[in-house]
């Protein structure tokens, strides 16, 4: 695999249209680990700690008082029923413990709806945090990681995955909170009433729990397999969507289609089959809660005939063992949400635990004036380690200069430019700006100095006041507007209905790819850098505009240092200094009448560029 010169590390050929690389940092078998990871994700609610007792504390009372009712409905049984054998129903009893059952299910839901309430706030500000998180995380991450994700998976990793992780934490805290303590409360009350039915109703709690933990690990697999290939047709559609055009223009739409029927096909599998095998665990819940309910009813209806029991404790009992089965049914029945959830959170993770940049340096340094001098010494690159890029350059520019870098394909032009911006980290020598490590600066400060315009243009939806603004905050009307008539923007705008407050989408479909260069360059002169970087900024400017566009960079070069990445060769002929490069070296360097003199690889380059076609 051979190493690239543009902003993009290599990436392996196949799985998409356009050969982007699979999905990196997805599931695999070693991050397959629930018990690590659920235990992370719990973890990261330690900051609530104070919330999630008071939670906890609203569910023991929603829940004791639920426990309580049956005990209470079932005395109101036994009254309707002594008032049967006397011949005479004390109304008076049975209103005063039907009164006390309504005021204790009445109180239970209150705890449980202020429980409710309160664990909202909690997960949604967790939720909150993991974004801001992620967000901060974006931010230090090298280019390099983004070289090798394709943005489908990593949008559905910030967005399907997050989701998921907040819906599964708030099913399954409250659920899983209330089931414990039902099933301790329940248990506390069937003991009291009958330690024999009891002991019955517990046979069948080690039978479900096998039955959760076979088919819960099963249904893992399943649901990791469901994310994935979830990203994967995420980062299918967002690539064939974004190049639409090309997609229709070499006429790839059956291929495409076909492409999305796969990965449609095998998400669709991979949904289905966690689906059901997850499903599986609730009909096999339900099928032994009703063996156990049908052992309950016969054993306390033969206690009842000997005197062991009454009515009301049996009727309490069987409500108590549906109390009882029910939030294991329900524990149950949240596996395949809770395998789903911690799926989504490995995911996360594994983006949060991805290898960030270096740091910037504690106290960064700034030189005394900034004039644009930029020295390379001795500087080696590699995108990967055992292909070799760039070693032991060496170049300087002097502050003002106009320098043009030339050369084929994947000779390392943009590469070059790209080590200056701090895109990628050094393997060899360093690079200095005004005679200071560039790496003694913060990132944000050395691009601070740094204006760069690349071939492909990149505008947001806004104003195209708000997109020549973006290279100054806080700029003026008066320097957005000199800006753009540097630029000879202003000549298109002022032909647009609403001028400067024409809105324009992230795409600039409403302007031509011309009128976007410009704007783009615009942005760049209104940051006023000591240093410009202009990669192909001309390739979508037609002949008439890049000669105006020509005279303006040239008046605005004084004092400030140029690098120029060009294949067109007409327009850098008036370049201070012309670095020619092949493999990643620079074989020629000179000005444009001092390299065609030489007739070495300059020459060559330009002979092809310029040769007439020939005729008979």
């Amino acid at each position: 695999m051979s190493a690239p010169t543009t902003t993009r590390a290599p990436q392996p050929q196949g799985g998409s249209l356009f050969g982007r690389a699979p999905a990196m940092g997805a599931p695999g078998s070693k991050a397959e680990n629930f018990t690590a990871s659920a235990k992370r994700l719990l973890g990261r609610l330690r900051g609530e700690r104070p919330l999630l007792l008071v939670i906890i504390a609203l569910g023991v009372a929603s829940v004791a008082l639920s426990v309580a009712g049956p005990k209470v409905l079932g005395h109101a049984t036994d009254v309707v029923i002594a008032g049967v054998q006397r011949g005479a129903l004390d109304f008076a009893a049975l209103g005063q413990v039907l009164g006390w059952v309504l005021g204790l299910y009445l109180a239970s839901s209150v705890f449980a709806l202020a429980q409710g309430r309160l664990l909202n706030n909690v997960v949604q500000r967790f939720v909150f945090r993991l974004r801001a998180e992620i967000e901060d995380k974006l931010h230090r991450l090298p280019l390099r990681y983004y070289d090798r994700q394709p943005r489908g998976e990593l949008l559905s990793r910030v967005t399907n995955d997050i989701d998921n992780i907040a819906q599964t934490l708030l099913q399954t805290l409250s659920q899983l909170l209330s089931a414990v303590l039902t099933v301790l409360g329940v248990l506390v009350m069937m003991l009291v009433i009958s330690p024999l039915l009891a002991l019955v109703a517990l046979l069948a709690v080690p039978l479900s729990i096998v039955i959760t933990r076979v088919i819960g690990k099963r249904s893992q697999k399943l649901f990791i397999a469901q994310w994935k290939d979830t990203g994967a047709l995420n980062a299918q559609i967002e690539e064939t969507f974004s190049g639409h055009e090309l997609v229709t223009a070499f006429g790839r739409r059956a291929e495409v289609e076909e492409e999305f029927r796969d990965r449609n096909e095998k998400l669709f599998g991979a949904s289905l089959g966690a689906q059901f095998v997850s499903g599986i665990i609730m009909p096999s819940m339900m099928f032994l809660s009703n063996l156990s309910y049908l052992a309950l009813a016969v054993i306390g209806g033969l206690r009842v005939t000997t005197g062991a029991m009454t009515i009301g404790d049996v009727q309490a009992f069987l409500q108590y063992s549906r109390q009882f089965s029910q939030p294991l049914t329900q524990a149950a029945s949240m596996a395949n949400l809770l395998q789903s959830g911690v799926a989504s959170a490995e995911r996360v993770f594994e983006l949060l635990d991805a290898e960030e940049q270096e740091p910037d340096p504690a106290e960064p340094e700034r030189p005394a004036q900034r004039r644009g001098r930029v020295e390379f010494e001795r500087v080696g690159f590699r995108y990967e380690p055992d292909t070799p890029l760039i070693e032991d350059l060496s170049l300087v520019a002097e502050p003002g200069q106009t320098v043009a870098v030339v050369g084929p394909t994947g000779a390392g032009k943009t590469t070059l430019v790209n080590l200056i911006m701090r895109f990628y980290e050094l393997d060899a020598g360093r690079i200095t700006l005004d005679h200071t490590d560039i790496t003694r600066f913060d990132r944000a400060g050395l691009r601070g100095q740094i204006g760069m315009v690349l071939q492909d243009t990149w505008l947001f939806g806004g104003t195209i006041r708000d997109n020549i603004a973006y290279g100054k905050p806080g700029a003026t009307e008066e320097e957005i507007q000199a800006a753009a008539k540097a630029t000879f923007v202003d000549r298109f705008v002022r032909s647009l209905p609403e001028g400067y407050d024409t809105v324009i989408d992230d795409d600039g479909t409403n302007i031509s790819a011309g009128e976007k260069q410009l704007l783009t360059i615009a942005r760049a002169f209104l940051a006023d850098p000591s240093l410009l970087i202009l990669d192909e900024a001309t390739s979508s400017v037609d002949t008439r505009t890049e000669s105006l566009v020509q005279h303006a960079m040239a008046a605005l070069r004084s004092n400030r240092t140029s690098f120029v990445i060009a294949h067109r060769l007409s327009t850098i002929r008036d370049a201070d200094l012309i670095l020619v490069m092949e493999a990643g070296r620079i074989v020629e360097q000179g000005t444009h009448a001092g390299l065609l003199a030489a007739e070495g690889a300059y020459h060559r380059l330009y002979a092809a560029q310029f040769r007439r076609p020939a005729t008979d």
